[in-house]
């Protein structure tokens, strides 16, 4: 091998590093969100409705991406990222620990909500910036394949993973599960950490930049502004039913669910989600992220439509049945919220773009869950009924989920399919 190919590819390992660390990453987002998450609120005795909004941190996490934009051109961002990870992932580890901690549980419900909402922040304030650096170490050309193949790796991961908990969380007394539980956590922060520590980072000349002036720039992008719509929408349809649905998993009213059961079903709908995440993005980087966003919406469309008849009766069948589909459409949006942004800024905007895009989707997320919530804790005080009908609250919440999507579809078709992407 020559010396230019050499140097051509002197980020290779880095880039294989950055595959190991976004399945690391995607490994404490199972253990601290859905069923597990949900494991931990009925242990201290937290009710659905408040369950569903701790849950919704994530979303709400997101909306505090804006402050990447006053760091984003810190250079270099290796350093203080990596730290912003180990403390993020320190509180997520803690949580684990809440349960076990003699005291009432208002103290231990409040110390549930800080360390997690904490822990968001962190995390939401350093993801642009990180992945600004680790993908300027991909070819532009190839970041659909990329991004598949990062998310197949941690898919696959994931799957072992979240069944090993499962187990845990079933076959251990919950003091034990707990301790068990938090270490692991502790394990994955170090491992996570390592991967940053040897990722390489892109020479940057360090420039002073006016924030106020770039932030306005980029609201100027109208173009952006209406990118942003599509995943403002998306999130107020996907946190709708997704907020919800760990409790209704494992709650003894409801579809009542083991940990275990739930993880099978977690593996497989990971599974047909790795099917599909490889074809979708090389679809994507042939055809368009737009194009691609069709298939996916339609799929999700789908999805959100069979677990409006999702009932503990049909439970087993009908829920695993709506997350692999719900899984396969998950496939393409989720790489789409980076590179559909990307396809239409400036190399010096991308890292505020893509803030920009999780700061208003994931306050809208937020507040949807936050709305919801009562109607939620009123359904299930009236014995699952509404009007007088029986339901439960989370087949309404699909409605809720399959009308937006329907909302999406239309717009991608009569709004952003007819903007000329940058990069074509």
């Amino acid at each position: 091998m020559d010396k230019d190919l050499q140097a051509k590819d002197k980020y290779a390992f880095s880039r294989f590093l950055y595959i190991i660390e976004a399945a690391l990453e995607y490994f404490i987002s199972i253990a601290v969100g859905g069923v597990y998450l949900a494991e931990i609120t009925k242990h201290i005795g937290i009710s659905d409705a408040i369950t569903g909004i701790i849950t919704a941190f994530v979303s709400l996490g997101c909306g505090f991406q804006i402050i990447a934009l006053f760091l984003a051109h810190k250079k270099p961002v290796k350093k203080w990222v990596t730290v912003g990870h180990i403390v993020s992932q320190t509180l997520f580890a803690l949580m684990y620990f809440v349960p076990l901690l003699d005291t009432s549980k208002a103290v231990k419900t409040i110390l549930l909500i800080a360390t997690l909402f904490l822990a968001q922040i962190i995390h939401n304030v350093i993801n642009s910036p990180k992945i600004n650096w680790l993908m300027g170490l991909v070819d532009d050309k190839k970041r659909g394949s990329f991004t598949a193949n990062k998310e197949i790796v941690s898919l696959i991961g994931g799957m072992l993973f979240s069944y090993g908990l499962g187990a845990i969380m079933d076959h251990l007394a919950s003091r034990t599960m707990f301790i068990v539980g938090g270490v692991i956590l502790f394990v994955l922060l170090g491992l996570h950490t390592l991967t940053l520590v040897f990722t390489k980072e892109k020479p940057k000349e360090k420039i002073q930049v006016d924030v106020k002036k770039s932030i306005k720039e980029i609201i100027k992008n109208k173009t952006l502004l209406k990118i942003i719509i599509v995943f403002v929408i998306w999130n107020i349809a996907n946190y709708a039913t997704v907020s919800f649905s760990g409790a209704y998993q494992v709650g003894e009213n409801a579809l009542a669910f083991t940990t275990t059961f739930a993880s099978i079903v977690v593996i497989i709908s990971s599974l047909a989600r790795v099917i599909f995440s490889k074809p979708l993005g090389k679809f994507a980087d042939k055809y368009s992220f737009c194009k691609m966003l069709y298939i996916c919406f339609s799929i999700e469309a789908v999805a959100f439509a069979i677990n409006i008849f999702t009932v503990p009766s049909n439970g087993k069948v009908l829920f695993t049945i709506y997350s692999i589909i719900h899984a396969i459409g998950q496939a393409g949006i989720n790489s789409a919220i980076i590179n559909l942004a990307y396809d239409y800024v400036s190399d010096d905007q991308k890292t505020g773009a893509v803030a920009l895009v999780n700061t208003f989707s994931g306050f809208a997320g937020f507040l949807t869950t936050l709305a919801l919530s009562p109607l939620v804790d009123r359904i299930q005080k009236n014995g699952n009924k509404l009007f007088g009908i029986n339901m439960y609250a989370q087949q309404l919440l699909s409605l809720v989920s399959l009308v937006g999507t329907i909302v999406i579809l239309i717009y991608l078709v009569t709004v952003i399919s007819k903007i000329p992407s940058k990069t074509k």
